[in-house]
């Protein structure tokens, strides 16, 4: 038999059961302890004084073992044995050790199981590294106890196993209703075990860690309309009950398998994928957390990149979220040193008025015609923002009717594009959002506002006219409107769409999306009606 990686992971039931057994020889990417002070994720600080674990590894080939941890979604190297023979090892140390959920590695990083280091942090451990259940422990009645736990849940894969080669024998059709009731029988008993173990245990962080894998599922669902199992029950009994049993207070959690997993799927598959409703649920756990607490700072270190890179459109509301309540105000000084939060704070500055929802901010801009007047102002060969000021001020009778407003746009929806001649992807985008922009003004009442973001005159007015650019094309030569930042234009293209009232609806829009929003906001505008 091959070596096992028999840990706590969140695929021990059964019906995930062919995964792990995918990943028995997978080797897992453990990260070396001093890698992580480089790392802005915070360290716990919740610690037990020392540790002398010794194991006894039958059948293991090792001549160095290494000790590990979980930290939230990852795992560090603790401790190093490198006098290894014939699978004996001790890992002892006098240095303070973080409680929770740790677990011994092969010398090919290759993960061998798992046990806890808590209040007891002294004992010994010994068995056939090719069959966890024949492992025993000295001195820990908590692993002795887990080890129960695990030796059922390696039972019943290997009746899995058994049941899959079996399965294989038979014709499909056969094979598929035989595997679909026998794997719910396993399941089942799965699941009960799991749960008079919860119940027996509870009380105990054992018992809280096994909680964290324990799906919370109903035990009777009522039929839908259709006469099938209601799934929307199911999905908010679940999502109702995810955290039941959770203490956000006790950070020896975060030293677990589990954890980390189960935070990262509440956010990003468990509840509404709509801004506000993230911002109630973090607020929601947030506040069950000591400010001052490790669990705190993990969480909110996970969710504030989380929610500033977050592909959906919208969810930087998230993020100007947890500036404003959390790094605003303090409650991330130890989280993050005064220049990240200085960083985070400006980040957010620039994206709070862009949300949707609010008002886009005015543009003052020049079109091709004002933009040959304005060259011969001499603002195309300024060196200084000084130069430039000055020349703005002395021209400013002159330039202030060439100024093509934003706001002054009527129309009942504006694409406002940011675009340079020079980028290849707009160069490519742009004449395919003129026969986007044709299209939807057949139907609606729209108008393209489009912004060059640099200010090489001749070059632009040339793309223009070659292209058949019909839109409001302008650009700012007399540098008064900070597009990059005002907008957040970084690269390009970038599209905001604005109602008539210039309230942003969308944004970080390709072309091909325009039309099925805007055919949205016609339907939900005539709904109101």
């Amino acid at each position: 038999m091959n070596k096992i990686t028999i840990a706590l992971l969140s695929g021990l039931l059964i019906h995930q059961t062919h995964h792990l057994l995918a990943q028995k020889k997978a080797k897992e990417k453990i990260i070396p302890q001093e890698k992580v002070l480089f790392s802005t994720t915070p360290l716990p600080s919740f610690k037990v004084k020392g540790y002398n674990l010794q194991f006894n590894l039958t059948n293991s080939k090792d001549t160095v073992l290494y000790l590990a941890k979980y930290t939230f979604d990852k795992q560090y190297i603790v401790d190093t044995c490198k006098r290894v023979k014939l699978g004996k090892a001790t890992f002892k140390s006098d240095k303070e050790i973080e409680k929770g959920v740790y677990f011994i590695v092969s010398q090919d990083k290759v993960r061998y199981f798992d046990f806890f280091i808590n209040e007891n942090n002294k004992f010994s451990m010994s068995g056939d590294i090719k069959d966890i259940r024949t492992f025993k422990v000295n001195g820990s009645k908590e692993n002795e106890k887990f080890l129960e736990y695990i030796k059922y849940i390696a039972t019943k894969n290997e009746m899995f196993g058994k049941l899959r080669d079996k399965a294989q024998q038979m014709p499909k059709k056969d094979s598929a209703e035989f595997m679909e009731r026998e794997v719910k029988q396993l399941n089942e008993d799965v699941k009960k075990f799991q749960k008079e173990f919860y119940t027996t245990n509870k009380g105990s962080f054992l018992a809280d860690v096994i909680n964290l894998q324990i799906s919370k599922e109903p035990d009777n669902i009522p039929k839908a309309s259709n006469g099938r199992p209601d799934s929307i029950f199911v999905y908010h009994y679940i999502k109702n009950h995810y955290w039941d049993g959770v203490n956000f207070k006790d950070d020896r959690l975060l030293i677990t398998p589990f954890f980390g997993e189960k935070f990262k799927n509440y956010f990003e598959r468990m509840i509404p994928q709509m801004p506000d409703s993230a911002i109630t649920e973090l607020d929601k756990i947030l506040s069950q957390c000591n400010p001052q607490s490790d669990m705190f700072k993990f969480l909110l270190a996970y969710l504030t990149p989380y929610y500033e890179a977050h592909k959906v459109m919208g969810f930087d509301k998230v993020f100007v979220h947890i500036i404003n309540k959390y790094i605003k105000t303090g409650m991330a000084n130890d989280l993050y040193d005064e220049k990240v939060r200085e960083k985070i704070i400006e980040r957010g500055k620039i994206l709070e008025p862009l949300l949707i929802g609010n008002q886009a901010p005015e543009l003052l801009m020049i079109d091709t015609t004002g933009g040959k007047i304005t060259s011969k102002m001499g603002f195309d060969t300024a060196k200084t923002s000084e130069s430039v000021t000055k020349l703005y001020y002395d021209n400013v009778h002159k330039i202030t009717p060439l100024l093509i407003s934003l706001y002054q746009v009527k129309a009942d929806y504006t694409i406002l594009v940011f675009w340079d001649v020079d980028c290849g992807h707009c160069q490519k985008e742009m004449p395919e959002l003129v026969k986007t922009y044709n299209e939807l003004k057949q139907k609606y009442n729209v108008k393209v506002y489009a912004v060059y973001t640099h200010t090489e005159y001749d070059k632009w007015r040339k793309f223009i006219i070659e292209k058949k650019l019909d839109f409001i094309n302008v650009y700012d030569p007399i540098h008064i409107n900070n597009i990059r930042e005002k907008y957040d234009i970084f690269s390009t293209p970038v599209i905001y769409l604005l109602d008539k009232n210039k309230i942003i609806r969308a944004k970080k829009l390709s072309h091909e999306a325009l039309p099925k929003i805007i055919e949205h906001l016609e339907k939900e505008k005539n709904n109101k009606k």
